[in-house]
């Protein structure tokens, strides 16, 4: 293959830690009226905040701060200073997303069509390769194809001059949810139950933090001891139990995760944002708190790599992992950290930080770093690119690649494990070409995860995923060893064999003084750093 087709390869980076912390704890007995309350403070907020994302997105790419000002004065009206900062934030948060959203779902769109376009053009049958698609099939599916390439062009253009005016599409309390209502037998809901849960997402209770405010937050408060107490708007101030229209709950939160961190911020009156929400199917009120933290130092590169690290293949149903030394040599047995992606988001949650948790002791123990991919597979779900492949395009779609990448960074950062980033290109077809077969014995089946692993591991070390020559067989070179350590990239002769000693080589011939050499003491650096290979020095002659 001509190293022309071959697409540009980033170079590996370290990755930077978490900015923020976020931890969630639920609010223990609460009353009746604290219930109530909640509901009243959330709908009365929840119907501000869809008006004014309303008159955001009205106002399209048109917006100035003035208009901001506007819409916060008559917030203000309508519940608090705060109150209406937050919400006004939290518009244009949404907002933000939306034209993100758009702007990726453009590019989905555009990849789509060159894709049918290009298959169109070929004949019907024509074989495709392995870095493009060939024709369709038969005539029926490229005429299928034909109307479905006028769709999307029609949904291109759409999205491509609403993009120009300005216009996002956004739903407040999401859009599945919403089509749910038209059809409540396949979302398994009644009417009742679709309706408390449609509720429950459209309101809004969530302040930001303000440093040097008591406790970190003036419009939700909590104390050190875990009382909660809410600033009520305007119209609900006459529900005040505590002076300045303030109503404390009955109920009281504790977090058990990051508790003495966030005890700490709270005394020294440090921001911290809340957010309170309900959880209709377990009926339970949950409190959520938030804040930004210092970036993290970055270890170099260099450091990462010098004591070598473990390469992670990141599959659907597991993680596939190798320890390498700083030559990129594999060492010991692979292993495999087993999740399962079948159930509920919560259950998934859960089968993915239990493996990472075992996969970062493992790194602990080793005293390494850990080599991941950059995945992104944006543009590898569309059903043009890959035709009739429902159960890949699935696979590929059910593979929470950014969450999982978050996650392993953060939960890195608290047992100071480093994380190297490696480009994803070619690493399973090239660790499969080099590592597979030579890896594998009659005692382990190498498996083209675990040679994927190798080619990260040591793309992340700075090497070619290419092995070296395999050095000769025994009896034929004074030695196997010279060949196995690692040479920089430019050093002559690096791949050849060894040059030829002048002198029998076989052990039947007995040692002639005058043809071989003194091996009293061997003169050859096994141990040589990367950037050297062995070193000989001249032969030695006797009388």
């Amino acid at each position: 293959m001509a190293n022309s087709t071959l697409r540009t390869i980033e170079a590996p980076f370290v990755a930077p830690g978490p900015s923020g912390v976020a931890i969630r704890a639920g609010i223990k007995g609460m009353s009746q009226r604290d219930r109530e309350v909640l509901l009243l403070v959330g709908a009365h907020l929840g119907s501000l905040a869809s008006a004014d994302l309303k008159a955001r997105c009205r106002a399209g790419t048109d917006h100035d701060s003035d208009q901001w000002a506007e819409r916060k004065r008559a917030l203000t009206e309508e519940s608090s200073s705060r109150w209406a900062g937050s919400i006004t934030k939290a518009t244009h948060d949404q907002w933000g997303l939306a034209r993100r959203a758009q702007l990726a779902h453009i590019h989905n769109l555009e990849a789509g069509v060159r894709t049918i376009a290009r298959r169109l053009s070929q004949p019907v049958g024509e074989k495709g390769t392995k870095r493009a698609p060939g024709g369709y099939r038969t005539r029926q599916e490229w005429f299928q194809k034909a109307r479905r390439l006028h769709v999307l062009k029609g949904r291109l253009e759409r999205e491509r001059s609403d993009r120009e005016a300005g216009v996002v599409h956004v739903v407040r309390g999401g859009k599945r949810l919403a089509r749910g209502r038209h059809n409540l037998e396949a979302a398994q809901l009644t009417e009742y139950e679709w309706r408390r849960r449609w509720d429950a997402e459209r309101w809004f209770l969530q302040a930001d933090g303000e440093s040097g405010k008591r406790f970190g937050n003036e419009t939700i408060r909590v104390s050190c001891d875990g009382e909660v107490g809410i600033k009520l708007p305007a119209p609900l101030a006459h529900l005040a139990n505590a002076p300045r229209g303030r109503y404390v709950l009955d109920g009281r939160v504790g977090f058990r995760h990051r508790g003495e961190q966030w005890a700490d911020r709270v005394s020294a009156n440090r921001a911290v944002a809340y957010r309170v929400h309900l959880d209709v199917d377990r009926g339970r009120w949950y409190l959520t708190a938030s804040w930004t933290i210092p970036p993290v130092q970055i270890v170099p590169l260099t450091a990462a790599r010098a004591n070598g690290l473990i390469g992670v293949d990141t599959n659907a149903d597991h993680f596939a992992a190798w320890r390498l030394d700083e030559h990129g040599n594999p060492m010991g047995e692979p292993r495999r950290f087993l999740y399962d992606l079948d159930g509920p988001a919560t259950y998934r949650d859960a089968q993915v930080r239990h493996a990472l948790t075992r996969l970062l002791r493992w790194a602990r123990r080793e005293g390494v770093s850990i080599a991941i991919e950059d995945l992104d597979f944006g543009a590898e779900k569309t059903r043009e690119k890959h035709g009739r492949g429902k159960r890949f395009r699935k696979l590929i779609s059910g593979m929470p690649v950014a969450k999982l990448r978050a996650r392993l960074v953060s939960m890195a950062v608290e047992l100071g494990i480093t994380i190297v980033v490696v480009d994803p290109a070619y690493t399973s077809r090239w660790g499969a070409e080099h590592w597979q077969k030579p890896l594998s014995s009659k005692n382990r089946k190498t498996t083209r995860h675990d040679a994927a692993g190798v080619a990260i591991g040591r793309r992340a070390l700075g090497h070619r995923i290419r092995r070296r020559t395999a050095p000769p067989p025994h009896n034929q070179s004074d030695c196997v060893r010279h060949r196995t350590a690692q040479a920089g990239h430019g050093t002559h002769g690096r791949e050849e064999t060894r040059p030829r000693v002048p002198g029998p080589r076989t052990r039947s011939v007995s040692p002639d003084a005058a043809r071989t050499r003194v091996t009293s003491a061997s003169t050859t650096v096994r141990d040589a750093p990367v950037d050297q290979v062995w070193v000989q020095d001249s032969l030695l002659l006797t009388d």
